[in-house]
């Protein structure tokens, strides 16, 4: 061989790392395809591997260059700190690959329950222990991560097994910092498996009511009705009592409170509450009922009960159903909305809420 083409060892070393890279790019495209089809028919195990696919286009080159890096002559200046980042490199590499396969199996479970139908209890139960089980998970791979790393520096194991061992008044405030991370780490394992809440549930807390929009690690986002978000911690709701409105159906019922004078005829109201109940899409015919719950010396209570496949259909039906009743009361018995009956012969009965009479005015 010409002397002009005897390489340095650290050019021998690279162009060997260049090598290692195509090859490892080559195997990648070639594999991807490959497991793209073998995996067809199996759809959560294809979401596991579409989520790996681009990591791998990383990791695979990595795991290339710390073989070259390893074969590589210990003389070679700086080998040793090369060695070193690229070793870093491919821990961080693999604990993305863990978080995106744990990320991908749970797309992929959620896939499969769509929560997209009418009843879609089991798909929010599924999906909230899938959410809520994978950010745990995926907690767990960074904190073995980043151990992992540290104890690649000769420095940390020492510092690692100080902490370890101290059990003055270090240990006592680590113990006090990490004490809400890993309360809310256990509440939220307490909640995937228990599950008092899932997603998209209806719940009331602290008076505000709404859905459930996200489940983390640590907190609950609750979408209220407004569009507002109310962030709870995940410990809240081990301590404290809260309504859950689709525990274990979305029906519900839902009531109309209506007052009127004692003259009105409550059968023409059933039959105009039955009327607007057939013409309301928001009504699964389950319960449309009239009911005289309360008299007073004044009025008459009367209680509509109604139910709804969801809260929000619900809330909308007891809107109309108001709205009709009263506009039936206006327009056919104008007379018997509330009044107010005044002591003595021929005195005329006055609206509930207006001003009586002046003494002696007739």
């Amino acid at each position: 061989m010409p002397e002009g083409l005897h390489l340095s060892p650290w050019s021998a070393t690279a162009l060997a790392a260049l090598l290692a890279v195509a090859v490892a790019a080559m195997a990648h495209r070639i594999a991807a395809v490959v497991l793209r089809r073998a995996t067809a028919p199996v759809p959560v195990v294809r979401a596991v591997v579409i989520a790996c696919i681009p990591v791998m286009r990383v990791l695979l080159p990595l795991i290339a260059l710390q073989l070259v890096w390893q074969a590589a002559s210990d003389d070679l200046r700086y080998i040793g700190s090369v060695r070193h980042l690229n070793g870093l490199l491919v821990i961080g590499g693999a604990c993305w690959l863990l978080i995106a396969a744990i990320g991908g199996l749970a797309n992929g479970v959620i896939a499969q329950h769509p929560a997209d139908v009418e009843d879609n209890l089991t798909a929010r139960r599924i999906a909230t222990q899938a959410h809520v089980l994978s950010r745990t998970a995926m907690t767990g791979v960074v904190m073995a991560g980043v151990a992992l790393m540290l104890m690649t520096f000769p420095g940390a194991r020492q510092v690692g097994a100080s902490l370890l061992a101290s059990a003055g008044v270090v240990g006592i405030v680590a113990g006090i910092a990490a004490r809400p991370v890993f309360s809310n780490m256990i509440a939220g394992l307490q909640i995937a498996l228990a599950q008092p809440l899932r997603i998209d549930d209806v719940l009331i807390i602290e008076g505000e009511w709404g859905r459930v929009e996200e489940i983390t690690g640590t907190y609950v986002v609750l979408r209220i009705w407004d569009e507002r978000r109310l962030i709870i911690p995940l410990q809240w709701f081990i301590e404290h009592p809260f309504q859950n409105w689709t525990r274990t159906s979305s029906e519900i019922l839902g009531t109309v409170f209506l007052f009127a004078d004692y003259r009105l005829p409550l059968d023409p109201l059933r039959a105009e509450l039955q009327r607007v109940l057939e013409a309301a899409p928001e009504w699964d015919r389950r319960v449309g009922i009239l009911q005289l719950t309360d008299v007073t010396e004044r009025t008459l209570q009367m209680r509509v009960l109604v139910s709804a496949r969801s809260s929000g259909l619900a809330f909308d039906l007891r809107c109309r159903v108001r709205e009709a009743l009263v506009t039936f009361i206006q327009r056919e018995h104008p007379d018997c909305l509330p009044q107010v009956r005044l002591h003595g012969q021929g005195s005329p009965l006055v609206p509930a809420g207006a001003a009586s009479p002046a003494p002696g005015v007739g």
